[in-house]
């Protein structure tokens, strides 16, 4: 997928919602966090599986498909 490997899409899992790598934490609720006002290390707190990376990642593939 053009270089995003930390996004996944599984039909198994979020009906095939772009996800962080195969986790229930979906593209676009992060994407919503942000736009929101949420820093990035507020949502590490509340998803601590997450990564930094996990969430530029997010932020680059909504970028990208828009």
């Amino acid at each position: 997928m053009m270089g995003f490997d930390r996004i996944t899409a599984d039909p198994a899992i979020l009906g095939g919602k772009a996800c962080i790598r195969g986790m229930r934490i979906s593209v676009s609720l992060l994407v919503n966090l942000v736009a929101n006002g949420m820093s990035a290390a507020e949502i590490i707190d509340e998803y601590p599986d997450l990564e930094p990376g996990d969430i530029r990642q997010a932020l680059q593939y909504a970028a990208w498909t828009v």
